[in-house]
């Protein structure tokens, strides 16, 4: 489908917002980049994340493949919030807001 030569890195994430009442699940071939416009909304005023003010990483993996990871977001999103927040548990027990660590 995608397919191309070399390594490449693909990432699939979780962001919330300040009290951790919304989830939104993305995906982004430049995490921190992605982390840079969702704290600045500016020009996507208009955007869910912008809207519901959801811009800490909480969650995140990372792949190699374009396909795999695609394919793992749509099964991310279409999970009832309980199954995310036993996903994000495992990774980041606290839910500590993991931006500077990226």
């Amino acid at each position: 489908m995608y397919k191309t030569l070399g390594t490449h890195n693909y990432y699939i994430y979780i962001l919330t917002n300040k009290n951790k009442t919304v989830l939104y699940v993305g995906f982004t071939n430049n995490l921190k980049e992605r982390l840079y416009y969702h704290e600045n909304p500016e020009a996507h005023s208009k955007s869910f994340t912008s809207k519901y003010k959801c811009c800490y990483l909480i969650y995140w993996e990372h792949y190699n493949d374009v396909d795999i990871a695609i394919t793992r977001e749509k099964e991310i999103k279409a999970w009832r919030r309980e199954k995310k927040e036993k996903l994000i548990a495992q990774f980041n027990p606290e839910w500590n807001f993991l931006n500077n660590q990226i």
